[in-house]
């Protein structure tokens, strides 16, 4: 099976790599596709080289599946020529995910509704998929009324510029002046994101939200196939290097159980409980880093008002944010013969 991987020299393309080689999909070939100034440079992959070609080049290889993370423009572009022979094209942009005629899918949520005849496959936003990972369980048992969630997003969700910009940053505030390849990195943030908070991810709509809260009040209900509760967001970036946080509230049509909501989550698929606050045990991005579960804590009932559920959620963003996802929406496609 021929798997190219687009964006390969990206930060989450390298992630993607990675997860491919600690998982088990039944990889022959890897086609590597980046940048025309970056063709004919070498990846590693389970210890071998491979050397990366064009996108054009990796088109006519026609691969079984090809793993996208090179940008919307990129996706809109170039996934329907893959598409066109007969490659299933699983994309980590924004390009697709509101395509009425395209799946938006987290694996352990909504995987059953891939076909054969799907082939351009969208991944969801980083923070939107660690959100429905919690939301999708405890809307199944006591039905979602309203979600507000406010979002602490790492910069490597921006890339590696933002890493950067952080690392000189922090260099800057330590020796006096940047160190960092001899010269200060391109600043992608419109202030300095060291000791500081910026409530603005992405760019402003004009409605004065952000395309990242846009996503987050979109994407969920389409992955979890209901829409009958309203959902808003206000998106902030951190400087954390990776991982995503979340503080959320949710608002049930129905009574619950805290006991029972710990039970439900404990035991769903991809979900770690760490919520033990007499031990300090509660979920942290520093140690969500290189791991694929989501973790969620801090779950408290809202004293405010009924029905209503305070709580914490950590993951990964290049992890299972984006590359794990993505990986596991290849394993679904192969162990049920739909490439």
């Amino acid at each position: 099976m021929k798997v190219a991987v687009v964006g390969a020299t990206g930060m989450v393309g390298q992630v993607m790599l990675k997860v491919l080689e600690e998982r088990n999909l039944p990889i022959t070939e890897l086609i590597p596709v980046a940048s025309e100034r970056s063709v004919g440079n070498k990846v590693k992959f389970k210890d071998k080289e491979f050397t990366i070609v064009s996108m054009n080049d990796a088109i006519a290889v026609k691969p079984e599946i090809a793993i996208f993370s090179a940008g919307g423009g990129t996706s809109l572009e170039f996934a329907p020529k893959f598409a066109e022979v007969g490659t299933v094209v699983i994309d980590n942009s924004s390009a697709w995910r509101m395509d009425p005629a395209k799946k938006l899918v987290v694996p352990e949520i909504n995987a059953n509704v891939l076909t054969k005849e799907d082939k351009i496959i969208a991944n969801p936003n980083c923070s939107t998929i660690q959100l429905v990972m919690v939301l999708h369980p405890l809307n199944q048992k006591y039905d979602i009324k309203r979600v507000i969630v406010s979002t602490y997003q790492s910069v490597t969700g921006t890339g590696k510029a933002a890493v950067d910009q952080l690392n000189s940053e922090i260099e800057y505030s330590v020796n006096g002046e940047s160190q960092i390849k001899g010269e200060s990195p391109e600043k992608v943030y419109p202030y300095q994101i060291f000791k500081n908070a910026l409530p603005h991810c992405d760019i402003f709509a004009d409605d004065d939200y952000t395309k990242e809260e846009i996503k987050l009040m979109k994407e969920p209900k389409k992955i979890m196939g209901d829409d009958t509760f309203n959902l808003t967001a206000t998106a902030v970036r951190v400087p954390v290097q990776g991982g995503h946080s979340e503080s959320v509230n949710i608002e049930f049509e129905n009574e619950f159980d805290l006991e029972e909501v710990r039970k439900i989550l404990s035991e769903t698929p991809g979900v770690v409980l760490q919520d033990n606050v007499k031990n300090n045990e509660y979920p942290m991005p520093l140690y969500s880093e290189g791991k694929d579960e989501v973790f969620v804590g801090r779950i408290r009932r809202d004293l405010s008002q009924p029905k209503t559920l305070n709580l914490w959620i950590v993951a990964d963003n290049l992890r299972k944010g984006a590359a794990t996802n993505a990986v596991q929406i290849a394993e679904y496609l192969v162990a049920n013969n739909l490439v």
